[in-house]
């Protein structure tokens, strides 16, 4: 079956391509009777779409969301929610050097291998225009999520080598937004844009780092043993382009450690049982147990550059591509909507399961 469907019980089905007339999706299995402030699914949009940033591609839609279907009155119906975007301001003469050449590092060429055939035009449906849709589908997700108490968000806290060591609990995650490169402490957010900058000069691209947490998420969510919640949301962070690593709490630093220093101490909290240290990121044998869900994203530079690379054509022969267009030169400030959207679709999905868990 083909992967353009995301969920088992809140499910949310993509269609489109970068410079086709329309992207768009359909969400099903949102319960009937949930306040839908539409308002608010367009604010989280705007966060990602192109041009909301100075950091990225000079690319202008404005990505008005459309609903076709399943909202009544401000509710949700219990029916399919069907929405689309328009695509307004693609270029495509921008891409007609890619028509019989292949980028490195970008899917042209597995794209063209696994079908035989691909639209050229701005990577065609392998576009990080796609997101989009998830970011709608994910602010649907959120608004169900917040009537349960739950909130996600995300930032980013790397940029090549400048990266913010300051506990989660000690920034001021409201003001994300505030910052052009999504950072919310304001020295570490220069330095970040002061290195984008400066690779984008030298026509060139840098990866970065986007940290995520959910706060409020109840205990007891994930489908073990294949379905475990850091594996779906593991599984949700790698389908977004240019996803190279994803760990939680304390991920690879784990290996220096020793289950005496990593073990999670359990204190009581009012009525509840919680960990004093959360260093399982708030997943403990795939089952969220009340903490503080914590993970990191690892996302690689954009591919395409502004500068020549050796490459082959559709032949076999070499050629030497130069970017031509409008690209992000660090694709991590314009994730995070895209982070927090795929984190909302995997806990609205897992409290969805939940509820036919227990008798």
């Amino acid at each position: 079956m083909p992967g353009n469907t995301f969920g088992q019980l809140f499910r949310l089905t993509s269609f489109g391509e970068s410079h086709g007339a329309a992207i768009g999706g359909v969400v099903d299995g949102c319960p009937a009777g949930l306040r839908m402030d539409t308002a608010q699914v367009q604010a989280e949009l705007d966060r990602r779409r192109p041009g909301s940033t100075p950091l990225g591609t000079s690319r202008k839609e404005e990505d008005r969301v459309e609903f076709l279907s399943g909202i009544f009155n401000g509710e949700t119906l219990g029916t399919p929610i069907g929405f689309i975007l328009r695509n307004q301001d693609a270029r495509s003469d921008d891409y007609g050097h890619l028509q019989d050449s292949f980028r490195p590092g970008h899917a042209d060429l597995a794209w063209e291998q696994k079908y035989g055939l691909r639209d050229h035009r701005g990577g065609g449906r392998a576009s990080a225009r796609e997101t989009a849709v998830r970011v709608v589908g994910g602010a649907i997700a959120r608004q169900l999520l917040a009537a349960h108490g739950v909130q996600v968000r995300a930032w980013v806290s790397q940029v090549g080598a400048e990266r913010l060591l300051i506990p989660y609990q000690e920034l001021e995650l409201d003001q994300v937004y505030a910052s052009a490169v999504r950072c919310p402490h304001p020295e570490a957010a220069q330095r970040m844009a002061d290195l984008i900058g400066l690779v984008r000069g030298q026509g060139d691209t840098i990866g970065g780092r986007i940290s995520c947490v959910a706060q409020g998420v109840p205990a007891g969510l994930g489908e073990p043993v294949f379905d475990k919640l850091h594996a779906d949301l593991g599984k949700a962070m790698f389908s977004i382009n240019a996803v190279k690593g994803v760990q939680f709490g304390t991920g690879f630093d784990a290996i220096a450690m020793r289950g005496s220093e990593h073990n999670d101490a359990f204190v009581r909290k009012g009525a509840s049982i919680g960990t004093a240290t959360n260093r399982s990121g708030g997943v403990l044998g795939g089952i969220s147990n009340g903490e503080d869900i914590l993970f990191d994203v690892a996302f690689k530079p954009v591919s395409t550059l502004m500068r020549g690379q050796r490459s082959v054509d559709r032949q076999g022969g070499e050629v030497v591509l130069e970017g031509k267009g409008r690209h992000d030169p660090c694709v991590a400030p314009r994730a995070v909507p895209v982070v927090e959207a795929m984190a909302c679709l995997v806990l609205a999905d897992h409290l969805l399961r939940q509820r036919a868990a227990r008798a």
